[in-house]
């Protein structure tokens, strides 16, 4: 018997029956990662948005693979899912190959206990070494499981399904119009090589430069790592790019004084973007909130609140881009839970 026809005799479900995307009635993004054709594993507690405890787990681990072997673990830190936070971001994980014949061993471990260790690791900003024993779950496993999503674009793509259903639970369209630009440099710990890091001397800074785009509720759209060193406007072009390839609906961006001159002249003729340049008032003295600006600035606040990302400890560029994204994702699925 193949796995596909082992999944379905556990599942109970029919040739027709077998896609959760429909049977959840998930619209995927044209970026993000396609599920594929597979049977609706979860349940029904989760398709009825019922509360769900970790005792039943409905992951594909637990379900078809080896995540039951090991008692069920009880949810003790802030940063754990809870049901509701679970409920919703159950159905978004990447499927499986080894349930479709792709090849690999059943998955070992129990997703939602994966999940909670990668957030433990970015809320408390600890080393990898050092996650708590109770997870189970060795602390190379967690790290690799986090690192071949980055690689194959599954975290970005659980990433950009929240953010449209948060921009649908708020009456929005799931595609923005405009968007807020800005930098942040953080400092780098020593496991920064002196490749990707650099002295940002506006801030008097040692490390690494997080350029973001978010939309106008302050949800993340891009976000690119460079050496603290680049400047606001090189760093953009790259920033801007990525825009362009992901949404095609953006035509303006506010941006404060750093992205005027050649940036603003380069966005409208290469990419068809009006970079409208907001500025502080000259009469203006001590703290002012400055319209549209203050969006992007609280949007920083939000993923300063996970140590992980108060400072730079990724050897590589894109797994600190991939922590960052992980914020938003502890962010937005604790959002909608608390819609629901």
């Amino acid at each position: 018997m193949s796995i596909r026809a082992f999944a379905d005799s556990r599942c109970g479900n029919g040739p027709a029956e077998r896609d959760p995307v429909v049977a959840l009635g998930i619209t995927t993004p044209r970026f993000a990662i396609p599920l594929g054709p597979a049977m609706s594993f979860y349940s029904a507690n989760i398709i009825a948005g019922s509360p769900i405890t970790e005792t039943c787990c409905a992951c594909v681990a637990c379900r078809f693979g080896h995540g039951t072997d090991r008692p069920p673990r009880q949810r003790r830190y802030t940063c754990d899912a809870t049901d509701a936070e679970w409920a919703v971001l159950a159905p978004l994980l990447p499927w499986p190959s080894w349930l479709d014949g792709g090849g690999g061993h059943p998955e070992k471990y129990c997703r939602r206990c994966v999940i909670d260790a990668i957030c433990y690791v970015v809320d408390n900003g600890i080393k990898w070494r050092n996650l708590p024993t109770d997870y189970e779950i060795p602390w190379r496993t967690v790290h690799a499981i986090f690192t071949r999503w980055n690689r194959a674009g599954f975290t970005l793509a659980v990433h950009n399904d929240l953010r449209e259903r948060v921009r649908l639970a708020q009456g929005r369209a799931t595609e923005p119009t405009v968007a807020v630009i800005d930098s942040q440099s953080v400092r780098a710990a020593e496991t920064v090589g002196s490749a990707s890091r650099g002295w940002d001397a506006g801030k008097k800074v040692a490390g690494r430069k997080r350029h973001v785009l978010v939309d106008s509720i302050g949800l993340l759209l891009v976000v690119v790592v460079t050496a603290a060193s680049v400047q606001d406007r090189d760093g953009a072009r790259t920033a801007l790019t990525l825009l362009r390839d992901w949404f095609e609906k953006i035509v303006l961006i506010w941006a404060d004084g750093a992205y005027a001159g050649k940036l603003v002249t380069w966005a409208k003729h290469t990419l068809g973007y009006t970079i409208e340049i907001v500025k502080r008032s000259d009469a203006a003295t001590g703290f002012e909130v400055i319209p549209r600006r203050w969006v992007v600035e609280r949007t920083l606040a939000w993923i300063f609140q996970h140590r992980r990302c108060v400072r730079d400890y990724e050897r590589l560029p894109e797994h600190h881009e991939a922590m960052v994204q992980w914020a938003m994702i502890i962010l937005m699925r604790r959002r909608l839970a608390r819609a629901k």
